[in-house]
């Protein structure tokens, strides 16, 4: 059994959609996605996630993350908080790293997930380029969405229709990112063609 972490706009951007997404497994690595209550609070706590998800609050969904959350025991939740310390202070002290190519500097959620990916160990899945290169820095397994898409897809969890649905709706909600525009050619190449001015060789 692998845990896959969502973050919170990893959750956002599929949970509508990929009805039931948490604790079904897939793949031959049996995949489990999965969150934490801290996506729950953050959100809770956001007046503009509120107001932008109002789905979030839907019943059903909610059971779902309640029933297939992770609660962490006293002394798991002080060894990933020591460990997120660690990661934290290593952003804070490369603040230029973090501040270029997009890139924004992990927060101490941010932390405290790739600080779990890297004790548990599980995999995060977040389209945030800070979190991706501090994942990096420290062989963190992460993913972006897309990619999470791509094993679901491989591993027949969901379709080829529901992944058009997935980023259409992404793109008209202007909240499709950087890395899912190119993966929408490459990676999902057989869905959507080429990119627009590529010729096939």
């Amino acid at each position: 059994m692998t845990l896959v972490l969502l973050d919170t706009n990893a959750y956002l951007r599929l949970a509508k959609r990929i009805r039931p997404l948490l604790g079904v497994e897939f793949g031959q690595k049996q995949y489990i996605p999965t969150v934490l209550k801290l996506v729950e609070d953050e959100v809770l706590r956001s007046p503009r996630l509120r107001s932008n998800y109002p789905w979030f609050s839907d019943a059903d969904l909610k059971n779902e993350r309640l029933s297939k959350q992770i609660r962490l025991v006293k002394e798991e939740r002080a060894g990933i908080e020591a460990a997120a310390s660690v990661l934290r202070a290593y952003v804070l002290a490369d603040s230029q790293g973090y501040t270029t190519l997009g890139r924004s500097p992990p927060s101490p959620t941010d932390c405290f997930l790739l600080a779990y990916g890297q004790i548990r160990p599980a995999i995060v899945v977040t389209d945030d380029l800070g979190m991706h290169k501090l994942a990096g820095d420290f062989d963190i397994d992460i993913w972006h969405g897309h990619e999470l898409l791509k094993k679901m897809l491989g591993a027949k969890a969901i379709d080829n229709d529901l992944v058009r649905e997935i980023f259409t709706a992404l793109e008209n909600n202007g909240d499709l990112p950087r890395t899912w525009q190119e993966a929408k050619h490459t990676e999902f190449r057989k869905l959507f063609g080429p990119k627009p001015g590529d010729h096939d060789l």
